[in-house]
């Protein structure tokens, strides 16, 4: 075996146990906006008052990602993996029992506050073991497991939570999240920090311009994802009033989107990743737009739906962008990448609700959508220009 096959035999378990966390991340995440009617139903409240419970997610994510990635940036990351899976599991296991729609949403806010943390450090852990000119394909692969969970435990979480309770999903996600702490401490191997970066290195990376405009794509262009996806089950209720089944094939076709979307703008962006970003910022918007029309027919409704997952895939690739262009502070990096993930899912649901509160249908969410996606666009225009102005576009497209 070459030297090379043997370097790459040594990453297979630990990416593919970081994999299986991001797994339990997505799931957490997603299968709680395809259960939203479910969740309104339990607690006798309106579709809008029920994406709290995804707002709430995202908050615990923006306090938790920057707060615990700073608490543990000296701290062995394989240990700090383990205590964000332990989170995870008690976040979840606690809102499977919530009484009440206002505590539902203070323990998903709990579920939230590992879910940057983890992520942060196990791409950080990922980018290490990367051989020149892979990281974005390397972080990739712990991305994957957000993807696989898009499409197959998003869509089992939906059937079960229609044929059972959507009580019994959370309750199923705390236990994977057990599981998958055990794993990591079976089967990745102990990562200290070699180079313990101090405070100030990492707060210093708030004050790089080009940092907060390429966060900024997710900040502002993600919402376009989640304002769509979080109101998806209620759009296939009401407006393609298709049986229920549809919307657990809906969702895998988000998921199988996703994950080729996360594979192929990878790869992309291995060679040229701020072109990428922009042409798949822009094809975002017509998909959005065309989520507005293909919603009275299921079939083009999957296809629209699959698009807008591979959007999802460029995750990897801002964060990896982000990483060129701060060779230090990357604990705080990580943080604000999922900070501004999740603010973005916050404000998607919430952008989403406001145009029902105003007497939009569900369908219509998507020009909103489309707006936040040109805003993200904007921000890549943004970006594009002070990397030129800096001479740094040679090494980045």
């Amino acid at each position: 075996m070459s030297a090379s096959q043997t370097e790459h035999g040594s990453t297979v378990w630990p990416l593919l146990i970081m994999a299986l966390g991001a797994f339990v991340l997505g799931l957490t995440e997603f299968s709680s906006m395809s259960m939203l009617p479910l969740i309104a139903d339990s607690y006798s409240v309106t579709p809008s008052q029920a994406g709290n419970v995804i707002s709430g997610y995202a908050i615990g994510v923006v306090i938790g990602a920057p707060l615990f990635m700073l608490l543990t940036n000296k701290t062995n990351r394989r240990t700090s993996l383990i205590i964000f899976a332990a989170m995870m599991c008690v976040g979840n296991g606690l809102s499977a029992i919530a009484s009440t729609l206002s505590e539902l949403v203070i323990y998903r806010i709990l579920s939230g506050l590992p879910h940057g943390a983890y992520f942060g450090t196990a791409l950080l852990i990922a980018a290490s073991m990367a051989p020149k000119g892979k990281r974005a394909s390397y972080m990739s692969k712990v991305f994957a497991g957000l993807t696989i969970a898009t499409i197959v435990g998003v869509p089992l979480a939906t059937l079960v939570g229609q044929s059972m309770s959507w009580r019994v999903c959370m309750a199923i996600v705390a236990v994977l999240a057990m599981m998958t702490l055990v794993l990591i401490y079976w089967l990745v191997p102990s990562c200290p920090v070699k180079e313990p970066s101090r405070l100030r290195e990492e707060f210093s990376v708030l004050k790089n311009k080009l940092v907060w405009s390429i966060s900024g794509i997710i900040f502002v262009g993600f919402g376009g994802v989640f304002c769509i996806y979080t109101y998806l089950a209620d759009t296939i209720i009401n407006v393609t009033q298709t049986p229920v089944v549809t919307i657990s094939i809906a969702m895998m076709m988000f998921g199988v989107g996703t994950t080729i979307g996360n594979l192929v703008i990878s790869k992309l962006a291995d060679n040229s990743p701020i072109s990428t970003t922009g042409i798949a910022l822009l094809c975002s918007v017509g998909i959005s737009v065309m989520y507005v029309f293909a919603a009275s027919n299921i079939w083009w409704l999957y296809i629209t739906v699959f698009l807008l997952g591979a959007s999802v895939g460029l995750a990897a690739v801002i964060q990896s962008m982000l990483l060129d262009v701060s060779p230090k502070g990357h604990a705080m990096i990580g943080a604000l990448v999922q900070c501004a993930f999740n603010t973005a899912n916050a404000i998607g649901p919430m952008v989403g609700g406001a145009m029902l509160a105003s007497g939009a249908n569900f369908n219509e969410i998507g020009y909103a959508s489309a707006m936040l996606f040109l805003g993200g666009f904007g921000m890549w225009v943004l970006s594009y220009l002070q990397m030129r102005t800096r001479s740094m576009q040679p090494a980045l497209s």
